[in-house]
Formats: C-alpha cells, structure tokens, sequence
C-alpha cells in the first residue's frame, strides 16, 4: 500500500536541525514506501503563529530540496479549517460527553485533568462563554499499537492526561483535536514523528475513533538531537537554526548530513541530497526486519 503522510511544522520559529531530522524521515519513509507527503501548517495556535515564519519554513525547505515546485497553493493551514473543527466538535457532541471547562493548568498541576468541570455538560449549539475551554470525556480503556521504530507500546491516555482538552480558554483548536481530524480528513495512513511526541499517540488514536475513523494511522516515532545537557533541540531555546547554517555558507546537502549523523542515521557527517534520504531509510528499515 502507498502511504499518505505529512510533514507539518509550526509557523512559531525558524526550522532548526531538528526539523531537518523529520524531513529525512517523512520524505524518506514516504519515497521508500512509494508513498506521498503532503504539507500542513500547524498553526492552531494563532497567538505565536506569524506568517514570517510560515515564510521562511517554505523557503528552508525549498532550499534543502524537500519541496520543489509545489507553492502556496499546495499548502494546508490549519487555520483555514475551523468549519473543519467545528463539524467534527459537533459530532462528538452528538455521541460523547462533551463540556466546558475554565480550569487553568496552574489550578489542577501536572498533566493529568481531574474533571473537575465534567458536570457542565456542553450541549450542541451551546455558546462557550469567553475564558473557557471545551472538553470530551475519555473512557479508561488502553490504547495499543505497534509503532514501526518502538514495536508495540500500550498506553491509557486517560490516566496520562484525563479528558481531552479540544478547544482551549483562549478559542483556539489544540494541537491533539486539529491533528487527529486533520489526518482523518487527509487520509493520512502514515504519521512520522519525533519520540517527543510519543505520548500523543494513545489519546489521537482514542479521538479519531470517538471520531469514526474505524482504523488508526500507522505511527514511526524516530529519534531526537540531544544536546550535551540531554535537552532536545528546540525553537524556545534558541538553538542553531536552518537559517545560521545558511548564512554561514554551509550548503542544503552538508545540512541535511548533519542532521542525519545527529541521530546516528550516518557514522559521519557528509553531503547527503535530500533527493537520497530515501535510502538512509530503506537501510534503517531492512536493519530493523
């Protein structure tokens, strides 16, 4: 089967080496399959999401040799698709307990809802008052999956993170509610991702179900930069960028080679094309059969 997935960054900094490592996945595993990629914005979060920086993403990854003669036209935003959201909330409301909560994390602490606002139960067309968020209630059931890097990972997302926040006190759409319906409505069947985001997986799984997608995408976790003081790379902190490494004369090949010996996918840093990364791919899969 040909996969479809995605690669989808966030317009809330400049792409960094980290990124780079994603790409050589998503377009790696996707050629490997014989699959396609296609590109999302992911800026649900409209208060750090700035059209500079969806700019320079397109243009680094012009520039590195991921995309090549797609445009703007090709592009999917997630902040073009709120009727999108609103649909699939409705939905759930229809099916799921669904309600509104104007709990701060800094009121609960930690990750892991409590329910405290579960009673307020959010009926359809219901108008959420300003401040608060929307919830969906999920079952204590564990989700299990076989990831194609970790093997077979069982998580309980209502243990991990309670209830799902869907919509946040601020009106936006979160990442884990935008995320799970943009996929089911791409049909994306293949999502590459950093560990980091490992933990997301049990709880898009349970929502896309809750959704109606009666089969969840195939998930590969690869692995992350860590710096010396065991922080992944990350925008917030600053770290070397696709854009210094640009201005400091260093070609898209070289860069596209360092990151790929970042995470040991090469013994040593070279020129790798990104029309190549394919078969770094190919190899680290037919290592792992």
């Amino acid at each position: 089967m040909q996969p479809t997935t995605r690669f989808a960054p966030s317009p809330t900094g400049y792409l960094h080496l980290g990124h780079v490592v994603n790409a050589i996945y998503v377009w790696g595993l996707a050629r490997a399959r014989g699959g396609r990629v296609l590109l999302r914005i992911e800026d649900h979060d409209r208060i750090r999401s700035r059209p500079a920086f969806e700019h320079a993403i397109l243009e680094d990854l012009v520039w590195l040799g991921f995309v090549r003669g797609e445009g703007p036209a090709s592009v999917r935003r997630q902040s073009d698709n709120g009727t999108a959201y609103a649909e699939a909330l409705a939905a759930l409301q229809a099916t799921h307990h669904v309600y509104a909560c104007d709990c701060s994390r800094k009121e609960f602490g930690g990750d892991r809802y409590p329910g405290t606002c579960r009673q307020r139960r959010l009926l359809p067309g219901d108008t959420v008052p300003p401040g608060t968020g929307v919830r969906v209630h999920l079952d204590a059931r564990p989700e299990s999956f076989t990831d194609g890097a970790l093997g077979e990972i069982v998580q309980t997302p209502a243990e991990q993170c309670g209830d799902l926040l869907l919509k946040d006190r601020d009106g936006h759409w979160t990442y884990q509610f935008a995320a799970t319906v943009d996929d089911m409505n791409d049909a994306v069947d293949l999502v590459v991702r950093g560990l980091d985001l490992l933990s997301s997986t049990g709880r898009q799984i349970k929502l896309a179900r809750m959704l109606g997608r009666p089969r969840p995408p195939a998930f590969v976790h690869h692995p992350l930069i860590i710096k010396p003081d065991g922080e992944k790379l990350s925008k917030a902190s600053g770290d070397t960028g696709v854009r210094e490494l640009r201005a400091a004369g260093i070609g898209p090949a070289a860069v596209i080679g360092r990151a790929a010996a970042s995470v040991g996918l090469i013994d040593r840093e070279g020129p790798i094309e990104a029309d190549a990364v394919w078969m770094l791919i190919g190899a680290s899969e037919r290592g792992r059969t």
